[in-house]
């Protein structure tokens, strides 16, 4: 279970800024995958790194008692310094898999397919290829909650369809809270859905009836511009 408690998120610039996110509470059940739809700017990206504890609120807190991932498809989090094996080395002390760190690498190794590139430094990857590394990372660890922003949009076709596999063979496992440009992916993968739209977030049971939702919304903002 999460809990989202009155949730306020802005990033504050120059000119002033209005709340990405304002006053949203919202209870996301365990074992449940959820989509997040809206349109670009809506707060999803957002949403999704303030879950994983990326970035902190304004205002409201987020309780849980799972053990949430990062948010996989997002390039930041590694050190650019350090060479993609180090990073994974490093992380998996981290998360205290000191016995298992050597399979941890290979695993990641296999799963990210950056070949001699997974021992230079990460600061000289693509931004394709630090998703891939980050993507393998978080699929090496067990966690309740796997946060995806675009993951799925990764690589080329083999690699997006190797990345979508590694999705639905977890469901049921531990439950996914995804952001994807793809809605079939939303529809195959997610049970529920959340629709946030002018710093508002709305819980739909049904993932087809968010979609259904933003897409109704999205035809009225445009018929009354």
């Amino acid at each position: 279970m999460i809990k989202v408690e009155n949730l306020y998120k802005r990033y504050h610039n120059h000119h002033g800024s209005d709340w990405v996110l304002k006053d949203v509470s919202i209870e996301i059940p365990s074992n449940v995958s959820v989509g997040l739809v809206g349109r670009n700017g809506a707060g999803k990206s957002t949403l999704l790194r303030l879950l994983g504890g990326m970035d902190s609120p304004d205002r409201g807190r987020i309780v849980t008692n799972s053990r949430i991932s990062w948010p996989i498809g997002l390039s930041g989090g590694l050190q650019g310094s350090m060479t993609g094996r180090q990073n994974v080395r490093f992380v998996a002390r981290v998360h205290g898999n000191r016995d298992g760190i050597a399979d941890i690498v290979a695993r990641v190794e296999e799963f990210a397919e950056i070949g001699k590139a997974f021992d230079e430094p990460v600061k000289t990857y693509s931004s394709g290829m630090r998703s891939r590394l980050n993507f393998g990372l978080s699929l090496a660890f067990d966690f309740d909650v796997y946060l995806s922003d675009e993951a799925t949009a990764v690589g080329d076709r083999l690699f997006k369809a190797k990345a979508t596999k590694a999705f639905r063979d977890r469901v049921g496992k531990a439950s996914i809270i995804m952001v994807s440009h793809s809605e079939g992916i939303l529809k195959d993968l997610c049970q529920a859905g959340i629709w946030l739209d002018e710093g508002k977030a709305i819980w739909f049971d049904d993932i087809n009836a968010a979609i259904e939702a933003y897409h109704n919304s999205s035809g009225k903002k445009g018929k009354g511009n």
